[in-house]
């Protein structure tokens, strides 16, 4: 199944684009990554209040808008077109999809209303020092203590997570991998920012000794649910992978039409239509991949709760959120690339956006694993075994 866009899905996409346009030309992305907080807080006010985009894809009793994974990505490829730095994909694509699937009504009651109106930041930390995201990796500890936990360990590559008020933390219990609140200003807890490739998303490093937690979602082992959070998070990555790619794709084929060589524009060498060429048809595979991943998360394939909740994801959405994680960060990998050959030169300057694109495009494609990996989980998914090394 692929997504089926109405008029309102489409207006949506239009009226988000207009205001990125007005309100996130380039310079103001620009001065957005170089300033203290990384984003620009007015705007983030302005996101929330005049179009409603934290509470979209939120339920309606707490204060959102009763939209879902199709909603969201819609304005995930926009914020990618446009590189925006910003906590919302942290906010609304990570902390807030995991607790709307959480099935937990007295955690989604205290946080969702806050995040839905724009008062209140979060975001995921699952990932460790050897950077695996396989819930099965975690190591991070809980320990129960009178009516709360307290967790220990360390956390990389939180995205956001050196100023987010709220940090959705995986670590291991007694019952297994479960997923526990922790206040942004806890006792215990250091947040130490990470220099990074790409500076319009900002990631952290989260140090916990006996930080005062609270469980969130399914009691004891909760990889089920949490393997259907990372699957939620890697489709709405792959829609502002799509975005991010086609803004590539727009730029060369513009500056191709107006790059002027021995008399005749570049876009009329062959060399450079097949690069435009290939880079459409990518694109568009791409941009597919990840409808159809949309919709799979929309139809609550592997929701929580649901039928994959209880097989640990053999449904639609693990096997489409693995081909369009694997496919989604190719594509923009590869449109990045052609941009900046494109545009020959100047594409390697500082001044212009082609670098920023391709910034974010490799820190994108190992955020929640490599292509690679999420091919290998997608053949086991699938019943294919990868053929076993011999000698001779």
């Amino acid at each position: 199944m692929t997504a089926a866009f109405t008029e309102e899905h489409e207006e949506l996409r239009a009226t988000v684009r207009r205001f990125l346009a007005d309100k996130a030309p380039s310079d103001a992305v620009r001065r957005s990554m170089e300033s203290a907080r990384g984003h620009d807080p007015r705007l983030w006010r302005q996101m929330a209040d005049q179009l409603g985009l934290h509470g979209l894809a939120l339920p309606q009793e707490y204060g959102g808008f009763g939209g879902g994974p199709v909603e969201l990505g819609i304005v995930m490829e926009e914020l990618g077109r446009v590189l925006l730095p910003s906590p919302y994909f942290a906010t609304v694509a990570l902390a807030g999809q995991a607790l709307a699937a959480s099935g937990d009504d007295t955690a989604r009651a205290r946080w969702l209303p806050a995040i839905a109106d724009g008062s209140l930041t979060g975001t995921l930390a699952l990932a460790e020092a050897d950077g695996s995201w396989r819930v099965e990796d975690v190591t991070a500890s809980a320990v129960p203590d009178g009516g709360g936990w307290r967790l220990s360990g360390t956390k990389m590559f939180v995205v956001d997570g050196h100023s987010a008020d709220l940090l959705l933390v995986v670590a291991r219990a007694d019952a297994g991998p479960a997923l526990f609140a922790v206040d942004g200003d806890a006792a215990g807890l250091t947040r130490t920012r990470l220099e990074t490739l790409d500076p319009t998303r900002r990631l952290a490093r989260l140090d916990l000794d006996g930080a005062r937690a609270l469980g969130v979602g399914p009691a004891g082992d909760a990889t089920a649910y949490l393997r259907t959070v990372l699957d939620l998070a890697a489709v709405a990555l792959a829609a502002e992978q799509v975005g991010g790619a086609r803004a590539c794709l727009d730029a060369a084929v513009e500056y191709a039409k107006v790059r002027v060589q021995f008399g005749r524009p570049v876009g009329s060498f062959q060399a450079v239509k097949h690069k435009c060429a290939d880079m459409l048809l990518k694109v568009e595979a791409a941009r597919s991949a990840a409808y159809h991943a949309m919709s799979a998360a929309a139809d609550g394939a592997g929701g929580a709760g649901g039928a994959d909740g209880a097989d640990g994801g053999t449904g639609a959405l693990p096997v489409a959120a693995a081909i369009a994680a694997a496919y989604c960060a190719d594509a923009f990998t590869h449109a990045a690339k052609e941009n900046v050959q494109i545009h020959g030169g100047i594409g390697y300057t500082w001044e212009h956006d082609a670098h920023l694109h391709l910034k974010r495009a490799k820190s994108s494609e190992q955020l929640f694993g490599s292509p690679a990996t999420h091919r290998e989980r997608l053949a086991d998914l699938v019943g294919i075994s990868a053929p076993s090394a011999t000698k001779g």
